[in-house]
């Protein structure tokens, strides 16, 4: 695979969950999930505080929480708004917003900002939950707004790719994609830097933005449409790339590769062979991902040269990682929370939360992690020794 990438700056996007839009719903777990089996628990998960914070709906794989400042911050799908205290599980505040939200919050100089189903973007106080401002864009807010120093940029249902002014709400450029009539339904989140806008597709495109008009620098494929069907032929950029600060970009796509590029001279520096739509995770030397198959995998960051893989969860629509004490935090359709030898890959932990399964990516501090489970659980580990 040829990719190129004439730009010396550049940022990364996106995350999307597994499910099908336009195919009339689902698709049935390929391969079938494997039955869990007795582990030696090593470490234990120590439960600290547990709260309800409200129904996540259809949307419930998109609504993640953002930890900012020792403070949790979480929507559900009818609107309600909750400050937790990320120590304690007492909350700061709640604000109805009278909207259906549509995705996760993210936090940026002292303002929050969701989307919400009716294809609007809010600016929200981070005091006391008040709304600032209100922005309607093209359709259904899929992705997590991004922000940086001078905009708020958006991608919705239909493709397009708004940017807003972050202190008005006044739109300042849009892009608008076209589509392919079969595509993973998700949350695709670009990721922006003051210069510059980068966001993926569902055609299979990567594609980097000048902030200042709005116009495509370039744009890339990562991996290459095969199969015989429809199902196969999905390509979709739909993990968020990671960028270091050493200028290496690390990315994936869905029936695609994961890859990694010198941003700098646009050089590939290596890649792999795997499909996934979590996003990878960065610790260190090394590069954790999670593929389709729910196979979890440790490369060497500079080389690719992969280090383990860990199969014992194929199949149980593991979510994305997060890095806590030298473990990896995953979470499980089921509900259940295991954690992973960061060097090793041996399953050293697990916990069963029930709560309709498990979507979204742990939330870490490095010492404590936050799982949100489907039916709105929002539960604080620590982990120790068993």
């Amino acid at each position: 695979m040829k990719l190129r990438y004439p730009l010396r700056t550049v940022a990364c996007a996106l995350s999307v969950s597994a499910f099908l839009a336009g195919c009339g719903g689902g698709v049935k777990p390929d391969p079938a999930p494997k039955p869990l089996t007795s582990i030696q628990q090593t470490v234990a998960l120590k439960t600290l505080w547990d709260r309800g914070i409200g129904n996540l709906g259809r949307a419930r794989n998109h609504i993640e929480p953002a930890l900012d400042s020792g403070v949790l911050y979480a929507a559900d799908a009818e609107g309600k708004l909750t400050a937790i205290d990320a120590e304690t599980g007492k909350v700061q505040w709640e604000q109805q917003l009278h909207v259906p939200v549509s995705t996760g919050v993210s936090v940026n100089n002292g303002r929050l900002f969701v989307g919400t189903a009716k294809g609007e973007v809010l600016a929200i106080s981070i005091s006391d939950g008040s709304v600032v401002w209100r922005t309607q864009v093209a359709s259904a807010v899929a992705s997590t707004p991004q922000a940086n120093s001078n905009l708020v940029v958006v991608q919705s249902v239909d493709g397009t790719l708004t940017a807003l002014d972050k202190l008005s709400g006044n739109q300042q450029w849009l892009y608008a994609s076209q589509q392919p009539s079969l595509t993973l339904h998700g949350n695709p989140t670009p990721r922006t830097i003051d210069p510059v806008t980068f966001a993926g597709f569902a055609n299979g495109q990567i594609a980097l933005f000048d902030n200042r008009s709005g116009n495509m620098m370039w744009n890339a494929r990562v991996g290459v449409p095969e199969g015989s069907n429809a199902v196969q032929q999905m390509n979709d950029v739909v993990a968020q790339p990671v960028l270091t600060e050493d200028g290496r970009l690390y990315a994936s796509g869905y029936n695609g590769n994961l890859i990694a590029v010198n941003v700098r001279s646009g050089e590939p520096l290596w890649e792999h062979s795997e499909s996934s739509y979590r996003t990878p995770l960065l610790e260190g030397g090394t590069l954790y991902t999670v593929d389709a198959k729910s196979h979890v995998h440790a490369f060497d960051a500079m080389s690719g040269q992969s280090l383990w893989e860990n199969s014992d969860l194929e199949g149980r629509n593991l979510t994305a990682p997060a890095y806590v004490n030298g473990q990896l935090a995953v979470g499980d359709f089921e509900g259940y929370v295991h954690l992973l030898d960061a060097t090793s890959g041996k399953l050293d932990g697990r916990d069963s939360l029930g709560g309709d399964g498990i979507g979204i990516t742990p939330l870490s501090d490095g010492n404590t992690f936050y799982v949100l489970t489907f039916s709105g659980k929002l539960v604080a580990y620590q982990t120790g020794a068993q």
